[in-house]
């Protein structure tokens, strides 16, 4: 698979009025999408008779039942007619998750208001990066919790809608839930944050992430990067939505600027290579350690969307393609970011 998400041109096409924020993007043809409804045909397999099931899913969706039973259940075999594994992970999955997914059936009836709203995000995508292919089919599926909420396939944008069940779904209370997903991530399980994370994980599949093992202020500024690219590609959306910071963490830190800032000057060596260090700025967490309770955690990312935001405001003339291309040291010292 090409990437999962819990994510290269240089020209623009061109079209009529819009704002340099919000363009007009009504006249560029993506094509009409449909979200294929895997989940309700792969629940509908009879569990005592896995064998046909699974053979008749995989010619009914022969581009995405191989990647879910291997990647997404974990069967860790290709899928033929003597997997046994297949067969035998397939089994247990669709018996202990059948409840989930009736669940799931009544939270999610129809998906047109999704399909709409990745329409014109597609749009957006396609007016910024032409280039790019966007994928040729999206498809809903119910995974394993611990599976990815948005999956980018060779063929296919692959929505995992256990990972928006809401954010008082019962799993997601247990003390096995809250282990894999703690309240201040599982907040964000809502049918408002699908949009915004399927076109993250495109943005993350034309940028891929290269933040590993780099200083941290190179890492604020890639991750920053990734918080202004969602602007662009979805300004329709809240920046609560798209950043997954919540309102009041968002006010704070407008309203803190100057002092997160300062505290990074004066505080932290911000070309520290110290995972353990960088881990408590970047990332998820309830909070900042060092800093007041009302600072989110992954602050360090808000602050390198702040700098590449000012970078940005002074080079208008940049496209997106190459703003996220620029080298990240290079972004930093020019930006010159001394907030008041």
């Amino acid at each position: 698979m090409r990437s999962f998400a819990l994510f290269l041109a240089v020209s623009i096409v061109f079209v009529s009025c819009g704002s340099a924020d919000k363009p007009d993007v009504s006249g560029v043809d993506v094509g009409k999408v449909h979200i294929e409804r895997f989940d309700t045909a792969f629940f509908n397999i009879d569990s005592n008779d896995i064998i046909s099931g699974l053979r008749r899913l995989d010619r009914e969706y022969p581009w995405f039942t191989p990647d879910f039973v291997e990647n997404i259940l974990g069967a860790a075999e290709p899928l033929t007619d003597t997997s046994r594994i297949a067969f035998a992970a397939t089994r247990q999955f669709l018996i202990t998750y059948l409840g989930v997914s009736d669940s799931l059936k009544q939270k999610y009836p129809r998906l047109d208001w999704l399909e709409s709203e990745l329409q014109r995000g597609f749009r957006f995508v396609k007016y910024y990066f032409p280039q790019y292919k966007l994928p040729q089919r999206a498809v809903a599926f119910v995974g394993p919790f611990d599976g990815p909420g948005v999956a980018i396939t060779s063929n296919a944008l692959a929505i995992g809608l256990q990972s928006y069940a809401g954010r008082n779904f019962p799993f997601y209370l247990t003390g096995k839930g809250q282990d894999l997903y703690p309240q201040y991530v599982s907040r964000r399980f809502e049918p408002e944050y699908i949009t915004a994370n399927c076109l993250n994980a495109i943005a993350q599949d034309i940028f891929p992430d290269s933040s590993d093992g780099r200083p941290l202020i190179d890492e604020m500024i890639i991750k920053g990067r990734y918080l202004w690219l969602a602007g662009k590609l979805s300004p329709d959306l809240p920046d609560s939505i798209r950043t997954g910071y919540t309102k009041a963490q968002l006010d704070w830190c407008a309203g803190n600027e100057a002092a997160v800032w300062n505290f990074f000057l004066q505080g932290t060596d911000l070309y520290t290579q110290d995972p353990d260090i960088i881990k408590n700025y970047i990332g998820e967490g309830p909070k900042t350690l060092g800093m007041p309770d009302a600072a989110p955690g992954n602050i360090g990312a808000w602050v390198g969307w702040q700098i590449v935001r000012k970078y940005a405001s002074a080079h208008k003339d940049l496209t997106p393609a190459q703003m996220m291309t620029l080298p990240v040291r290079s972004l930093f010292e020019a930006a010159k970011y001394k907030p008041k």
